[in-house]
């Protein structure tokens, strides 16, 4: 099991609400494809991430689906429930299989209303995901297939520290919102770029300063984005 303090978000705290939240939860393996939560539903547990990858769905009317973010160790699936009764239309899954703390929703609900530090952090992630996913939202209007493919995987690599990412076609497919004969041309190409290896199920980065130079200029805002989370609110107490 990965150690607590894996959780970028719970190394952010004081050791008081930290040592607090730890107790109140249960270190879990969460397999691939593990349901976190459910779309227009109050959820029983939220997370803190300790490793892989959960993604944030949208089902659209007619069955089809579009991933509209990603939770790594730097967050906490189920933060954005904690923000008022508004039901969330999202659903929430594990992409790449990992690990987390899982704490009760209502535990968890209690804290971030009782304790100033933690209702501070957790309103610094969600807004943090907010802020990716509206340039995120332009991303998908403006750039290219090949551009968001590789954004998305120095994306995920950001947050799981691991070249080799075991990925569906099915999945990449959501992710791009297009086609699998889609991700076929577009990670093919990629590859021949020398840039990634491809094979249905599995993604190795092999040259990460280039992918950054192919990838579209929406990474490098939410890299900074993901790099200074917390930060600047742990240099503002220290002063």
């Amino acid at each position: 099991m990965t150690l607590p303090h894996a959780n970028l978000f719970l190394a952010s705290l004081s050791s008081e609400n930290r040592d607090f939240l730890l107790d109140r939860s249960t270190p879990v393996v969460l397999p691939l494809r593990t349901v976190l939560y459910e779309a227009e539903e109050v959820p029983s547990y939220a997370y803190f991430m300790t490793s892989g990858i959960a993604s944030v769905v949208s089902t659209m009317s007619n069955g089809a689906t579009a991933e509209v973010g990603v939770v790594g160790r730097e967050g906490i699936v189920g933060s954005l429930q904690l923000l008022g009764p508004g039901r969330v239309p999202t659903h929430c899954f594990m992409q790449l299989d990992g690990t987390a703390l899982k704490i009760s929703f209502s535990e968890l609900k209690k804290a971030f209303r009782s304790s100033e530090e933690i209702r501070d952090h957790i309103q610094e992630f969600v807004q943090e995901q907010a802020l990716s996913l509206s340039q995120l939202a332009g991303c998908n209007r403006f750039h290219e297939a090949e551009e968001r493919l590789a954004r998305w995987l120095l994306m995920v690599q950001d947050r799981t520290q691991s070249d080799a990412l075991n990925l569906t076609q099915e999945f990449l497919a959501m992710m791009l919102g297009s086609q699998r004969s889609t991700v076929t041309l577009v990670a093919g190409s990629l590859q021949r770029s020398g840039l990634i290896e491809y094979q249905r199920g599995r993604v190795k980065i092999l040259n990460r300063e280039n992918l950054e130079a192919a990838a579209c200029d929406c990474y490098q805002v939410t890299k900074h984005l993901y790099a200074n989370l917390y930060k600047q609110r742990a240099s503002a107490v220290g002063k």
